[in-house]
């Protein structure tokens, strides 16, 4: 069986509109028993700042790296809202790990939407499949293009990339690079490189206040040969090809609510924890204190708030990839538009949460060994992946003028 005959929807994508029921249970259970075993040594960990290859050993066994893979070729057959949803589960114990399997399943949907020929994308997927790969990623934008020289077999690829997701430990990234000259110069390129490419170098040296085991490095490219059999496509502006980015600004609101999730449980476990309250209250603890209650009726309340609206939006992205090529830049710009809504307030609401909810953890709670600390290090720092300014802005031209933003790996 081809690629092509895989589902009901049209063109280049086998995902289908709905997750059933039984899929979305199915997979929060395996996502949650990945999660307690993350969260037995999640601040020991994050301490040590190693290498996450047995974290990423830990995902590969669960089946969660194939989720979003064709079940007709041994994947699991999921849907989108599923796979976030499992995001969202990690990150309530290791956002780390969680930011690494989200970035796998965008980097490895280019097989779906860059790659135009039914055969190659099955090649790709059964490779993913077989060798249960774990897909990191190369392409930051903010840093000078890497660029790709014409040669005989194919291109020589070099500079360097930071904040390489993945780097270090995926079986595979994708890399974007310029053609620097000949009759397809300025295209960027989307190509593969397995890990142990000759002349790839990964630096270690993602040393930041959190996500600390992202493995978010620096890689340097010196004179790598790209053969045309890495390559998975040209970066351009058909509605389809661009829903990676939508995706992967869609896994961030996920990530960000799994992390306000987290800090919520463990901010309740603490204050249920605490003796007394304090002097001046009437409350015997502080659990029934009235100002403890009402800060977390606040953060409760606008949490359920943002799992709502991610719930849907990632329902509506389930629709808009299962038109395949159907997708139209209308359709793509809405969805956009929605996605930039959770960001917004996933951002804002986490950073908030994990700020304010010491307010009633105590002093106690900042002790070293609590770690309570973890989930504002992490949200803090991811959250400045692109500036969520700029988000309010996309949200506000749109709803003021019916505008769309430019295309970039960014909207």
């Amino acid at each position: 069986m081809t690629i092509s005959s895989i589902g009901t929807a049209p063109g280049r994508t086998h995902w289908t509109p709905t997750a059933p029921a039984e899929e979305r249970s199915h997979w929060s259970q395996i996502a949650q028993d990945v999660a307690q075993t993350l969260a037995a040594d999640a601040l020991e960990r994050d301490r040590a700042n190693a290498v996450p290859h047995a974290e990423v050993r830990l995902l590969k066994d669960s089946g969660l790296v194939t989720l979003l893979e064709p079940a007709e070729l041994g994947g699991g057959g999921g849907h989108w809202s599923t796979a976030f949803e499992a995001v969202r589960i990690i990150a309530r114990a290791d956002a780390s790990i969680a930011q690494v399997l989200a970035y796998h399943y965008i980097n490895s949907a280019n097989i779906v939407f860059s790659v135009v020929d039914p055969a190659q994308r099955e090649r790709w997927h059964r490779a993913t499949i077989e060798g249960r790969w774990i897909w990191g990623d190369s392409v930051n934008p903010t840093d000078p293009d890497l660029v790709l020289t014409p040669v005989d077999g194919g291109y020589r690829l070099t500079g360097t990339k930071r904040y390489s997701t993945g780097s270090a430990v995926g079986d595979v990234l994708v890399v974007n690079a310029t053609i620097a000259d000949g009759p397809e110069a300025g295209t960027v390129l989307a190509f593969v490189l397995e890990n142990g490419r000759e002349g790839v170098e990964y630096v270690d040296d993602w040393d930041f206040l959190g996500q600390r085991l992202s493995s978010s490095n620096t890689v340097k490219y010196h004179d790598v040969l790209v053969r045309p059999e890495d390559v998975l496509g040209a970066l351009g502006e058909e509605p389809f090809s661009t829903l990676v980015t939508p995706g992967i600004q869609l896994s961030f609101g996920h990530l960000y609510l799994g992390i306000a999730e987290g800090a919520l449980a463990r901010g309740r476990e603490l204050t249920n924890r605490r003796p007394n309250a304090w002097f001046l209250s009437q409350a015997q603890q502080y659990r029934h204190d009235p100002f403890v209650q009402r800060l977390y009726g606040e953060l409760k309340a606008r949490t359920t708030a943002v799992a709502a609206l991610a719930e849907k939006v990632g329902q509506r992205f389930d629709e808009v990839v299962a038109f395949g090529a159907d997708v139209t830049t209308e359709i793509r710009g809405e969805l956009a538009v929605e996605i930039a809504e959770l960001k917004v307030v996933s951002s804002d609401v986490a950073t908030d949460l994990t700020h304010r909810i010491f307010e009633a953890t105590g002093t106690s709670s900042t002790a070293s060994g609590i770690g309570f600390d973890l989930y504002w290090r992490n949200i803090r720092t991811h959250s400045l992946h692109d500036p969520v300014d700029y988000k309010k802005l996309e949200v506000g031209a749109h709803f003021l003028n019916g505008e769309t933003q430019p295309l970039s790996l960014y909207t």
